[in-house]
């Protein structure tokens, strides 16, 4: 063997146990084993288990711990390493079974050992790496921004006004503590494992699963692409009212909104599309602006008020000021604290702007939480410092006259106002309430307090703008993920990504179209608050996906971020949700309404898609304690359900069997579909067994069950393993069904004998049988499984008949790849009409031949069949007898009330059909003819102990004779039947020789059209009439 360079494609062969020869150059001669598993040089040069001689002092297959054996993705340059298999290791050197071939190719390569020189020169140079952005850039200063806005400069004065500064440092608190627990719990879950592109979306639906992850992430990319229109409107207002004030208008206010607005959000689409780079520039200078202007007012409160500053309420620090402000002061119809809140809650919101771009970061588990946590808390502190600062400097109301001074004659008792200690009477603009300034009335207060107003103007821009910018990035990008999981149609075509970035063009025009409707309306006050409730309501799922997955206790919650609690998530769930509803309630109700859709949708749809969620290991814990709480509830004749192991083989294979036993356990009761394999527990035989398109058969089938495959050395001990084996505490089979061995006369004896060997098995084990024959057969052509139960409805050459793919692509997570089964109709899918189901209840084995009828007629497709229930009897003795089985129905509540008393079931069969017996076993009988010594028949007997001697024969006769006068009757009464169900008879071990046995069943069952459904319970009470 060779062992190839970096930039050599792998086929690495089935182990051989042989050990390696010398290797120089990178060549092996041909003795040497093929184990690429261990090599990491780029070069070629080193053996194939070099490391695990270093590390152990000898040589093995077995590998140290390697990053590449739990990783997903490829490391340039370097070669893919795979961990041995588990039959590599223990195999035996003369194994004949091989494992299945494996693929392994370098990163960057197609795949493939012939490469050319062109393509080797190419690969030398890595590939450039996209841009990505560290916790400063791409998280701290992008949620700053997000969470700076329009409110921040023209509301907090206001609302410090209202509420005065105590309540306004409460509500600024506790809109930061709900913002701050969200931020832990993202840190949580940002923390437990590799953070992929997809933001918000991404982090609930790996951690709550698909259905409200889809949900969450679907409106919150649209909530997004509205907001980017909500913030450009904010700007286009502002510029608009700067306008207007210098007499420039185009068209009307409105109007020039729109235009304004349309051409700010093309520039920032064209900022976006020129790449992340040129996005975070811009974000960086808009960070600098909203800095400066800060700057700006902090200077502004130090410097002393001029004599206009103090006609419009600013006397700088003032202890007064400070005082009276402390104190709220509501006015109008929304002045209380909660109107106030849901006014200032919206500027606290942003912190998931650097989550939403989990995918352009370093190190997302390291940039997410230190990023977004300092943001909140940077933001916290500047929102307490300045409702502090404006609280102190300037009062409530003021006129802007200048003349509205104290005269040096007043005594400044009729003065109203705090403004009445600096020399300046506002009473009459007070006492009329037609004051225009001070921070109850004037918004642009912020503006008037700094050093140079136009900067809190360039602020309110570059807040905007930032805003609106993080939104047109943010959205693409979390929708791009959803797109990719393809969990709703059509939106597939906006998934694609463009450059090194992967950037989502096609999301950034959508995103553009989408906000560009909304500036065209130009009034967003009654779409704002669904927005901000679609945010809250993001939150609130990613408080409680915190919540959960901590609440299960799953091994795989490990997040690396320990400076979270359950309940404070939970905590923090609750109050987004109440918060929603004192923001807006009938937002808030839309905002329910759209997840509950799209959440039925999803599950309606159940996406086949697999990530491992918290809902996974929370119905795992729930199964789990209810299986245990179970052991502790004694068993109760009331309960009982039957609880059936369906010898299936592959389910495919036998569908009409599967469909039966469904139509009596769906939503009642368990099922488990049991198949055996008859070969060598050798891996592709396992695949086999344990294969997930059995289950995807049955689910595609509407089926709800269990499957389980064993592999054993003949078919009855596999059984026997499933009987004894199969179940969970209380949640264990009790009835077996299986198909008619219709082949059991030309297959071998021993096959008859183990056929009823297993019946005999489950009677040992206290198991109810049912033997289920069609007149059809149960099994169906299906090219694409090669192997059946050799058992039942099987030929010879079916039996140990698997086939083994040649080679399969190996991954961490490889699987043997096995075409979808065909889902073949049959007559149990059909609805049944008027038909009747005949059961014939000839001996009592405690009800089950009963109740599995009534179960039947509580489908719809059975419901109508009437159920006719023969019983033997004398015919004296006829009327009274059909009078006491009714009785005995009617106590059971089973709604039967048709009964038949049959006394010709006593009668003599007809002779032709004791001869057609006869000869259906006489390929078994002992040959009467040769004389043999005792000891040689008894060692004969003990050999092959299907064998049928006269003696078995005669001790059988009248029993042989009632199964073949049932027959007669079943024929006379029954042909025109849905389904019949009729007592199994019992052939006493030792007494009765298997393949007589199986030749009564066989004829009691043949020639019949309908399917016949032979039942024997387990001779212990299903059914009762009493109520305890």
């Amino acid at each position: 063997m060779e062992l190839q360079g970096a930039n050599d494609g792998i086929r690495l062969a089935a182990y051989r146990a042989n050990l390696p020869a010398p290797v120089a150059n990178g060549k092996a001669t041909s003795g040497g084993f093929d184990s690429d598993y261990y090599t990491c040089d780029g070069d070629g040069s080193s053996v194939a288990s070099r490391v695990s001689v270093d590390l152990t002092g000898y040589e093995t297959m077995d590998a140290p711990p390697r990053y590449d054996f739990y990783a997903n993705t490829e490391v340039w340059g370097r070669r893919r390493q795979f961990r041995p298999s588990l039959f590599q290791l223990h195999a035996g050197p003369e194994d004949d079974s091989r494992p299945p071939m494996y693929e392994e190719t370098t990163a960057g390569q197609a795949g493939g050992q012939d490469s050319s020189e062109e393509d080797e020169d190419e690969q030398k140079e890595p590939p450039s790496e996209p841009t990505r952005f560290g916790w400063v850039q791409g998280v701290m200063i992008r949620c700053m921004l997000n969470i700076w806005g329009v409110i921040l400069y023209l509301r907090l004065p206001w609302i410090t006004a209202q509420a005065g500064i105590g309540l306004t440092w409460v509500i600024i608190l506790l809109s930061s503590t709900i913002t701050g627990i969200t931020g832990l719990s993202t840190s949580a879950i940002a923390t437990n494992g590799k953070v992929k592109g997809g933001g918000t979306y991404f982090l609930i639906s790996r951690s709550l699963g698909p259905e409200l992850g889809g949900s969450i992430g679907l409106i919150f990319a649209f909530a997004n692409a509205v907001a980017v229109a909500m913030h450009t409107v904010g700007f286009a207002e502002t510029v608009t009212d700067l306008m207007r004030e210098n007499g420039a208008v185009m068209v009307d206010r409105t109007n020039d909104i729109r235009i304004i607005g349309i051409i700010t959000v093309t520039c920032l689409l064209g900022i976006s599309m020129a790449g992340m780079a040129w996005e975070s520039k811009a974000q960086v200078l808009f960070f600098i602006v909203i800095m400066v202007s800060f700057a700006s007012y902090i200077v502004g409160t130090i410097i002393p008020a001029s004599p206009e500053k103090q006609s419009k309420g600013f006397f700088s620090y003032k202890a007064n000021i400070f005082a009276t402000n402390f104190v709220p002061d509501w006015r109008g119809p929304g002045g209380s604290f909660f109107g106030m809140f849901s006014i200032f809650f919206p500027s606290a919101t942003g912190i998931l702007a650097g989550a939403n771009i989990s995918g352009d970061l370093k190190n997302p588990a390291v940039a997410i939480p230190r990023g977004t946590l300092l943001a909140i808390f940077w933001t916290t502190v500047s929102y307490l410092i300045i409702s502090a600062t404006i609280g102190s400097c300037v009062v409530r109301d003021a006129s802007g006259v200048l003349n509205d001074t104290l005269s040096p004659l007043s005594t400044g008792e009729e003065c109203v106002g705090t403004a009445c200690q600096y020399g300046w009477d506002f009473s009459e603009c007070i006492n009329n309430k037609t004051c225009v300034y001070g921070i109850s009335n004037y918004y642009q207060s912020m503006s008037m307090v700094s050093a140079f107003g136009p900067l809190i103007t360039a602020g309110i821009f570059g807040a905007t703008l930032s805003s609106a910018l993080a939104c047109l990035v943010s959205a693409p990008k979390v929708f791009q993920c959803l797109c990719k999981d393809q969990l709703y149609p059509l939106i597939g075509f906006f998934g694609k990504g463009y450059g090194k970035n992967n950037e989502p063009i096609r999301g950034y025009f959508l995103t553009y179209i989408i906000a560009a409707c909304f500036i065209l309306i130009a009034e967003l006050n009654t779409i704002a608050p669904i927005i901000s409730n679609f945010f809250l309501c993001s939150y609130s799922l990613i408080n409680f996906s915190c919540f959960h997955a901590s609440i299960t206790n799953s091994p795989g919650w490990r997040p690396s971020f320990r400076f979270y609690s359950k309940w404070l998530s939970l905590l923090g769930a609750i109050c987004s949700v109440v918060i929603m509803f004192l923001l807006t309630w009938w937002a808030a109700l839309i905002a329910f309404g759209v997840v509950f859709i799209l959440l039925a949708y999803t599950l309606y749809k159940k996406p086949d898609v697999n990530w491992g969620s918290s809902v996974q290991a929370s119905s795992y814990n729930m199964a789990l304690s209810k299986c245990a709480g179970l052991n502790s509830v004694e068993d109760h004749v009331k309960n009982y359900r039957p609880q059936c192991l369906v010898l299936t083989g592959p389910p495919s294979s036998r569908p009409a069997l599967v469909d039966l036993v469904s139509c009596f356990t769906k939503d009642l009761s368990l099922m488990l579909c049991g198949n055996v394999l008859t070969d060598g527990p050798t891996p592709s035989v396992l695949e086999k067994t344990m294969n997930d398109s059995h289950l995807n058969w049955l689910n595609k089938r509407k089926v709800r069950s269990f499957y389980r495959g064993v592999v054993a050395a003949d078919l009855q001990s596999g059984v026997n393993v499933l009987l004894q084996g199969a179940g969970l505490g209380r949640m264990k089979p009790n009835v077996l069904i299986m198909g008619f061995k219709k082949d059991w006369r030309s297959d071998t004896p021993q096959a008859a004998h183990n056929y009823i060997g297993i019946m005999r098995d489950a009677f040992d084990l206290q198991f109810g049988v049912c033997v289920l024959r069609m007149r059809e057969g149960l099994e169906v052509s299906n090219p694409s499984q090669s192997h059946v139960n050799p058992g039942f409805d099987g030929g010879p050459e079916s039996i140990n008949s698997i086939s083994v793919p040649s080679c399969v692509q190996t991954s961490p997570t490889s699987s043997v790849s096995i075409e979808p089964e065909p889902q073949h109709s049959t007559q149990f899918q059909k609805k049944q009409g008027k038909k009747t189901i005949d059961v014939y209840w000839l001996s009592d084995d405690g009800g089950l031949t009963l109740l599995l009828p009534y179960l039947l007629t509580r489908r719809k497709r059975w419901a109508k069949c009437k159920v006719r229930v023969f019983v033997g009897g004398e015919a004296e003795k006829k009327d009274e007898q059909k009078q006491e089985v009714l009785e005995l129905i009617k106590k059971f509540r089973l709604g039967f009330d048709s009964v038949e008393v049959l006394p010709e079931i006593n009668q003599p069969p007809q002779q032709m059909n004791v001869h057609q017996f006869e000869k259906m076993v006489s390929r078994f009988r002992v040959d009467t003819n040769s004389k043999p010594d005792s000891n040689s028949g008894c060692a004969s007997q003990h050999q092959e102990p299907w064998m049928i001697t006269d003696q078995d024969f005669e001790k059988n006769k009248a029993k042989s004779l009632r199964q073949i006068r049932l027959n007669e009757v079943l024929l006379d009464y029954s042909r025109e039947a849905a389904l019949i169900i009729i007592t199994m008879p019992v052939g006493r071990r030792g007494v009765c020789p298997s393949t007589l046995y199986l030749a009564w069943l066989d004829f009691l069952s043949r020639d019949l059209r309908p399917p016949v459904l032979l039942v024997r319970g387990n001779q212990e009470n299903v059914l009762t009439f009493y109520c305890q």
